[in-house]
């Protein structure tokens, strides 16, 4: 299948600034979030009975991490919300990707704080050296080293 060429678009002012990630207790999220990856809150809302929690790098001011709970979109149905429950408890949502500096040495920390380990840290044929965890809840973390992977 041949891709289609286009121009390269003028540059953007739009940026990314903030993802959400389902998670089911949020003492536990950052506890992992913010004392195991070393992340920094930013914000911590209470509304009815549920919260959500803001966290991001302090390397990356003006992007953030929503923690909410997984129930959260108002648009769902309450078969929408057992299944976004089920798929949480199950493992299979996908989290976000971060980088950092040194894949091997992050894998040691969160190892060692009993993170649920997915994939040890290993070269990638598109250039990267990456692994990746489960997070409190269930979803899937993966850390990405641009440095030190096998470039191809």
């Amino acid at each position: 299948m041949a891709i289609e060429q286009r121009p390269t678009p003028a540059p953007t002012d739009v940026k990314l600034a903030q993802c959400f990630i389902a998670v089911d207790d949020h003492d536990k999220a950052l506890a992992f979030y913010r004392d195991t990856l070393g992340l920094e809150v930013r914000n911590d809302v209470s509304y009815e009975d549920m919260r959500w929690v803001t966290v991001g790098s302090p390397l990356q001011p003006d992007v953030e991490i929503v923690l909410e709970p997984p129930a959260a979109n108002p648009d769902f149905s309450p078969a929408d919300r057992e299944a976004v429950a089920e798929l949480l408890t199950k493992g299979v949502l996908r989290g976000v990707i971060f980088t950092t500096a040194d894949c091997d040495a992050l894998f040691a920390r969160v190892r060692e704080a009993g993170a649920d380990v997915i994939q040890e840290p290993m070269d990638q044929p598109y250039g990267v050296r990456d692994c990746a965890f489960r997070d409190p809840a269930g979803n899937m973390l993966r850390f990405l080293d641009r440095g030190s992977g096998t470039r191809g």
